[in-house]
């Protein structure tokens, strides 16, 4: 009975600090990082602010932790994408275009934890997004390597260099606007990104096809989940 009774509150203790970081996720999403502060967390969430406090000591603990959720859900959908592609070329392809247009569908939530001016502390966390992000892209390109899909190429090198042009492209300042951003410039972009690994143009193109009408649904199903969730 004890242990049941454990359970329960720290499930309970989980929700709530799910429920924090929806809201917080919210607010960055809206209004971008300057607004996500613990008072209008709180009323977004519909909790006192003390009770925010508990969970999070600091805006800056609040921001990283969020940041910190943002980095594993999209590795999580990057990594449904590429595992339901039928092989390594095409995974890649698959994960580069969910990217795109996860990012093109929430322009003001990434630009936010990407690339909006915020304290010392949330570089840290930018940080390790970039990193899990430049290490899955290396990993899907090693394999298509492997593959025989790509020749030539240093996935350590371009990893990097394909995370930092997806990620000016889409969600920096000088990216499409948002008003302007379509399902056209994911495809696009996942053009220059396979042809930049030195796929051919026929090649690139039909994968790029493949890929769009795969995400097609799976990104629709995962946006769904991730609403119910929260």
């Amino acid at each position: 009975m004890i242990y049941r009774q454990t359970e329960n509150i720290l499930r309970k203790l989980t929700a709530r600090r799910q429920a924090i970081l929806a809201a917080a996720f919210d607010v960055a999403a809206e209004q971008g990082l300057g607004a996500v502060q613990i008072i209008a967390v709180a009323e977004r969430a519909g909790i006192a602010a003390g009770t925010v406090y508990r969970y999070f000591p600091s805006k800056a603990e609040l921001i990283a932790a969020l940041a910190d959720a943002f980095s594993q859900e999209e590795l999580t959908v990057l990594q449904t994408a590429a595992n339901a592609a039928p092989g390594p070329l095409s995974a890649l392809a698959a994960a580069i275009m969910t990217f795109a247009l996860r990012a093109i569908a929430h322009r003001r939530l990434f630009f936010a934890l990407t690339a909006e001016p915020a304290e010392a502390e949330i570089d840290a966390a930018r940080a390790r997004f970039r990193g899990a992000l430049v290490a899955e892209l290396r990993n899907l390109i090693a394999r298509a390597a492997d593959g025989g899909g790509l020749t030539d190429q240093d996935p350590a090198l371009l990893a990097p260099a394909l995370v930092g042009a997806l990620l000016d492209a889409l969600a920096g300042p000088l990216a499409v606007p948002p008003q302007d951003a379509t399902r056209a410039h994911a495809q696009q972009l996942t053009l220059f990104a396979l042809r930049g690994l030195g796929v051919p143009d026929p090649r690139a193109r039909g994968l790029v096809v493949q890929a769009d009408a795969q995400t097609e649904d799976s990104v629709r199903h995962l946006y769904s989940r991730m609403v119910e969730h929260r």
